[in-house]
């Protein structure tokens, strides 16, 4: 196992800089080593890791999720609340039933499990995009209006729709459906709970911190934080909420209360993201079957290109009567094609659960991760200095 950690840490550090070096996002070199040591390939990757790879990626999700918070600028979010909300659903919603659609007149798959199969596609990926948007908002691209700000917020709540519906799928699919319509009803429940939790456990933190500030080092502050982050998350999932976003809530929150000690967290965050962001990455990679991938097809990408168009088209309906240009509207519509967390996490559920389509929803889930990481994590590099403003731009405007 110490063999396996030493290569994914040395070599995901190689991997990364290696496809910067190409001008790539670093993160697909990271993928790539996972695919590469993945027990789909030289089985290379310990088994202990992949016994413990769920909890390793859900803490990196709450570390970049807590950035994401700790991010937030509230003068920017109360400007651009309004499409971040619309982007928040719209979009999941029209690729999700869409590939539902599809699914059933070209797959042939029973509606129920052709919904299971759409709303395991519709989910973005917060791993791939929430990074990318940081980034944008600390080179200060597109930040007059907001843009990184938009997605961040969107995509947030995009797999909670994504999720919710999945399991009522799969409820109905499974024989446990008989509540479908009571939780289809709880998903702003659900969304406002979230928040909710999020924003108590932040003003709690905030009075903490304010109480013991001078007293704690930065390196237990951010234990401290960890620690409350992973304990609020456990219990959103208890609740039935949406962890993951109240740990984002939380954070934001902590911002707006305690600025400084934030900041300061923040700073910390980055460097924990440093390692983070290898486990998350290359345990992603190490999920992806490229056989199973390959066995989807033609008729695969085609149901991932009429979903991906549906998605796009979501986005555009969300951003019409915005401030964006047209420009930043399509940065916005490539923003939200990474797909790569919650397929690696949920896409082999139907098919442990018994349902008859189940390799199928697999291979497209998989299908799903090989295409669009990469696409969406190249394309949001490259065009992101080309179709958002630059801060110089920004302060000649003014």
């Amino acid at each position: 196992m110490l063999l396996s950690l030493v290569v994914l840490l040395l070599g995901g550090i190689l991997a990364f800089r290696l496809f910067q070096g190409m001008r790539l996002p670093g993160l697909l070199g990271l993928i790539f080593l996972g695919v590469i040591i993945s027990p789909y390939t030289t089985e290379f990757l310990h088994e202990k890791f992949l016994l413990i790879s769920d909890e390793l990626r859900l803490l990196a999700l709450i570390i970049i999720l807590l950035r994401a918070g700790l991010g937030l600028n509230l003068e920017i979010l109360q400007r651009v609340g309004v499409t971040a909300l619309k982007m928040s659903g719209i979009p999941c919603l029209m690729e999700g039933f869409a590939v539902m659609a599809a699914a059933h007149y070209l797959l042939g798959l029973p509606w129920v499990e052709a919904g299971m199969l759409g709303f395991i596609i519709a989910a973005v990926s917060p791993a791939v995009i929430v990074p990318s948007m940081l980034d944008l908002r600390d080179r200060g691209l597109g930040m007059k209006k907001g843009v990184p700000i938009i997605v961040l917020a969107g995509a947030s709540v995009d797999d909670v729709f994504a999720i919710t519906l999945f399991s009522v799928f799969l409820g109905m699919g499974t024989g446990g459906g008989e509540g479908s319509l009571f939780q289809v009803g709880m998903i702003p429940v659900e969304i406002v709970g979230s928040i909710l939790l999020g924003y108590l456990v932040g003003l709690a933190m905030a009075s903490f911190y304010q109480k013991l500030e001078h007293r704690l080092t930065q390196m237990e502050e951010i234990i401290i934080l960890m620690g409350v982050a992973i304990g609020v998350n456990l219990l959103g999932e208890a609740l039935h909420l949406a962890g993951l976003l109240s740990v984002m809530t939380m954070g934001f929150v902590l911002l707006i209360k305690k600025e400084k000690t934030a900041y300061a967290l923040e700073g910390m965050l980055n460097n924990l993201w440093v390692v983070a962001q290898i486990f998350l990455f290359v345990l992603i990679g190490s999920a992806v079957n490229l056989q199973v991938a390959w066995e989807a097809g033609l008729i695969g990408l085609l149901l991932l290109a009429i979903g991906l168009s549906c998605r796009s088209l979501g986005v555009l309906i969300s951003t019409q009567g915005s401030h964006l240009n047209w420009g930043e509207r399509g940065f916005c519509v490539v923003s939200y094609l990474p797909k790569a967390t919650v397929q690696a996490a949920i896409g082999g559920i139907p098919l442990a659960a018994g349902v008859p389509s189940g390799e199928i929803i697999l291979a497209m889930a998989v299908l799903s991760i090989v295409v669009t990481a990469p696409l969406g994590a190249t394309l949001i590099k490259l065009l992101a200095p080309k179709l958002l403003e630059h801060p110089e731009v920004e302060e000649e405007k003014v």
